[in-house]
């Protein structure tokens, strides 16, 4: 929390750089919108309980997350 933003950017091209050469990374990140660029699948907790999982690009696009996380 309260990274710069270039760092933020150079984090998530090291860590897509280390998933490209087949290392599997399990991410908790606040920011859904850059997470969601940068994983696969993703799971939306909510009090400690899975409500939503699925593919990032289905995530992304789903009413109840974009209203709840991507603003709007």
């Amino acid at each position: 929390m309260g990274l710069a933003p270039l760092l933020m950017r150079d984090l998530f091209r090291v860590l897509r750089e280390i998933n490209q050469e087949g290392t599997t990374i399990l991410l908790v990140e606040q920011n859904a919108r850059m997470a969601l660029q940068f994983a696969q699948r993703g799971y939306v907790l909510e009090t400690g309980r899975i409500v939503l999982e699925g593919r990032c690009e289905e995530l992304a696009t789903n009413p109840q997350v974009k209203a709840a996380y991507l603003g709007g």
